[in-house]
């Protein structure tokens, strides 16, 4: 039987969190439970101690990919499975997420979220990161910002580093194909938070389309042959 250990990077989420590791706890099969607490500035720490088996504390915010890293270097599950904080009671669906994984369909699952319950923005971080990921490997994204994963654990320790802040989604999926690992996507039933028609929502997408772009333009550029010759 593989070991599942399940990451969740958490930044200000003292609202969500328990819902979320309770959830979890309650409904999923899994053999640890690691949360990084990615420099908040509430009580998402101390709340996450009394449902996760570790908690790992950074002093300042580092951004989700440098917590994700953190958060798998120090699992020791055969799939690591990457969830966000704010998911509440929709985090019990995870186990759909993990079947395909578990019965080695694919090296790594990617959910697939239902249709957001009220229209935000104009897609561009989405549609960016869509054309992207299929100019650079030829891969049709259904989800490609997608955070909620299920990871065989020798394909990130290929990989090796993960893209840090919002481009870690995008780095993720086009290190995984170019190394020939499998890919699925699965629909699953999660729901999160959603960012607003509000200032914070654009602020937010305009810096994920900036962490998109530049996730982007670094594996173009070392995906050029003449980067790896002698």
């Amino acid at each position: 039987m593989k070991k599942v250990s399940v990451i969740i990077p958490a930044y200000n989420e003292a609202d969500a969190i328990g819902a979320t590791l309770r959830a979890i706890r309650e409904r999923l099969f899994c053999h640890e439970l690691i949360v990084v607490d990615d420099g908040s500035e509430d009580e998402t720490a101390a709340l996450a101690k009394k449902w996760a088996d570790l908690v790992i504390t950074v002093p300042r915010n580092r951004g989700k990919g440098a917590a994700v890293q953190l958060g798998w270097q120090r699992a020791n599950g055969d799939v690591v499975m990457l969830l966000d904080g704010d998911l509440r009671e929709s985090a019990a669906e995870a186990e759909h997420l993990l079947a395909p994984v578990m019965e080695d369909a694919c090296d790594m699952a990617i959910a697939i979220l239902p249709s957001p319950r009220q229209k935000a923005g104009m897609g561009l971080a989405k549609g960016l990161a869509h054309r992207g990921i299929k100019w650079l490997t030829g891969f049709e994204a259904s989800a490609p910002l997608s955070g909620q994963r299920a990871i065989r654990r020798d394909l990130l320790q290929k990989l090796g580093k993960i893209d840090k802040g919002f481009g870690i989604e995008v780095g993720l999926t086009v290190d995984a194909l170019r190394a020939g690992y499998r890919i699925r996507e699965v629909p699953v039933g999660f729901f999160h938070r959603e960012t607003g028609n509000d200032w914070r929502g654009y602020s937010h997408r305009g810096k994920e389309f900036v962490a998109i772009g530049r996730t982007l333009c670094t594996k173009w550029w070392e995906g050029k042959p003449w980067l790896h010759t002698p």
